[in-house]
């Protein structure tokens, strides 16, 4: 039977432990922490050393060989989405964030544009929970959160990030910006700079957070502060100086196929994926290095060389930000989650971007050829084509964007020195982005309210995963939905089904695929024909999750964006 959403919050007001109990005594010794969530963008699965990479990472790898490396980490596939679940601990559907703002751009028509986007006033974030209990509270970098009607520099700002717990922001406002000659914000209004020459947005970002971090500790080493690090790597346009991604050029020339295959040997032998993983065929439509032309080879790899160097030289500002936290004498009670906010980028197709983000190329690859040491400056505006995000996702299938755990599932890592005791340990319980705010409220001693001066705020859907860093035996979560522009997915302990959507069909048409994560970490073996009464119990299941989280915000799965398809090569196959 499916609860009604009035019935759902009835429940969980009467019977959740978020926000009501006191904090639990994992939590309870000591002074309360210092939080840094560090938020990449688009960076695949195996995108980072420590998860099984070539790309060089040493800082975020130190962070993980202290700290706790989650191997089952899922997201909502697509930016703002997973951001605001992070940033609130309940679902994107039931914050009204059910894709990325910039789909209003499309759909203008649509009724429920006049309340999407917006974060409910009665959804207390993270942020402001803090804030209420004397932390110091700090954004820095991407926001993407803002609903098209506020971007403007005369327009409310009931959505950015001051409003919404913050008391300082400094960054981008939107889902991207240009490395070099960014859109910049502070506070609540844009500024005008000049950039000079050398300037890159990931180390000004790290700047900012080194300055405020040292003011304060210097100032009040004793009051704890949540900084919010989200850069734009390795969102296009992909932008770094050419000693970055020079490096690499020898190591891309062998292409996608070979480095996923080295990715997926190398993550067996680190004890990432079970020895059993299968690794799924490349994905119909996606092209076998083979088939390129030496000119798509040359300039491919290099597109490729530039996202590396992109990565590695955010892995050098993080690690100038932990440095000004280590020369203080404050890593050790600093609490820092690193994650992506979903899979490797799929949006540039077969031939990727080189001029323009979002537009087909026009330039043909002799001509790309010819201009290839403009990749990675500031005179192009480039994505790597899709076939990278396959490696980049490596074991998973596909990428950002679709429901499959290439779109959804990412590296975490969860660094608390004076709380990990077996560092550099994996953790395979299931953790969603729901409850990263949970886990950390708790951590600090708080919890999200639930009454704010007198509103009875929106019930919390994340729990803490606490329990996971003191024991690879505790429970991790056990069930939760996904919905992304129509397409969907299910996860019920062992079980995971997904339902690719065609948005000229009937939602009853769709079929389901089920996979066995137990022994299929890659879901490469879809089990649907062989346990019938299970893909039928999981439709169900999702159905329940949907009516409870999903179907306030959007009238029927998908209904807001299935326009958007096409851009974003999201159809069904």
């Amino acid at each position: 039977m499916q609860l009604s959403r009035r019935h759902f919050v009835s429940a969980l007001l009467a019977t959740t432990t978020l926000g009501t109990a006191p904090a639990r005594a994992i939590a309870g010794k000591g002074p309360r922490p210092n939080i840094i969530t560090i938020v990449l963008d688009d960076v695949g699965y195996s995108d980072i050393g420590c998860f099984g990479s070539e790309i060089r990472t040493p800082v975020i790898d130190s962070l993980a060989k202290t700290g706790l490396r989650y191997v089952h980490f899922d997201t909502k596939a697509v930016c703002a989405s997973t951001r605001a679940a992070m940033l609130t601990g309940r679902n994107a559907h039931t914050v009204n964030m059910p894709d990325v703002p910039d789909v209003a751009a499309v759909t203008p028509d649509d009724p429920q544009m006049a309340r999407l986007f917006r974060l409910p006033g009665n959804a207390q974030t993270m942020a402001q929970a803090l804030q209420r209990r004397g932390y110091a509270t700090w954004a820095i970098g991407k926001w993407h959160m803002i609903p098209m009607a506020e971007l403007g520099a005369d327009a409310p700002r009931d959505n950015w990030p001051l409003q919404r717990g913050f008391d300082y922001f400094y960054g981008f406002p939107r889902g991207w910006t240009d490395q070099y000659r960014p859109e910049l914000v502070e506070n609540n209004g844009y500024l005008k700079r000049d950039f000079p020459e050398g300037y890159h947005l990931s180390a000004d970002l790290a700047d900012k957070a080194i300055g405020l971090v040292s003011n304060h500790l210097d100032r009040n080493p004793a009051a704890p502060f949540f900084l919010n690090l989200a850069f734009g790597t390795a969102h296009s346009p992909i932008q770094v100086p050419r000693e970055y991604s020079a490096p690499y050029d020898a190591v891309y020339a062998k292409g996608w196929d070979a480095i996923r295959e080295e990715r997926f040997v190398r993550m067996k032998r680190m004890g990432l994926i079970p020895e059993n993983t299968l690794l799924p065929a490349r994905e119909t439509r996606d092209r076998a290095w083979a088939d390129l032309s030496e000119d798509e080879k040359a300039v491919f790899a290099r597109y490729m060389a530039v996202y590396a160097g992109f990565i590695e030289h955010c892995d050098r500002q993080i690690g100038r930000v932990l440095d000004a936290l280590r020369d203080r004498n404050a890593l050790d009670n600093t609490i820092v989650v690193l994650l992506s906010d979903n899979g490797a980028a799929s949006e540039a197709g077969q031939a990727g971007f080189f001029d323009g983000l979002y537009r087909a190329n026009t330039v043909t690859p002799a001509q790309q050829r010819a201009r290839i040491d403009e990749l990675g400056t500031g005179k192009t505006q480039a994505e790597y084509p899709r076939p990278w995000a396959m490696a980049g996702d490596t074991p998973l299938r596909r990428y950002k964007l679709w429901p499959y755990s290439g779109g959804t599932r990412t590296p975490m890592i969860f660094h608390w020195p004076r709380m990990v005791h077996d560092g550099g340990a994996i953790r395979r319980q299931f953790v969603d982005v729901i409850d990263i705010a949970p886990t950390l409220l708790e951590a600090a001693q708080a919890r999200f309210d639930m009454i704010v001066e007198g509103v009875p705020q929106i019930p919390v859907a994340g729990t803490s995963f606490l329990p996971t860093v003191r024991s690879r035996k505790a429970p991790g979560r056990q069930v939760q939905y996904f919905e992304l522009r129509g397409n969907r997915a299910i996860t019920s302990g062992r079980w995971r089904a997904v339902a690719l959507h065609d948005c000229d069909q009937p939602y009853a048409n769709d079929r389901w695929e089920l996979f066995d994560l137990d022994n299929d970490f890659s879901e490469s073996t879809d089990l649907a024909s062989r346990y019938p009464a299970k893909v039928a119990e999981m439709k169900r299941l999702w159905d329940a999750q949907w009516a409870m989280y999903g179907s306030g915000a959007l009238a029927q799965p998908g209904a807001l964006t299935c326009r958007y398809s096409d851009m974003f090569d999201r159809r069904p196959e």
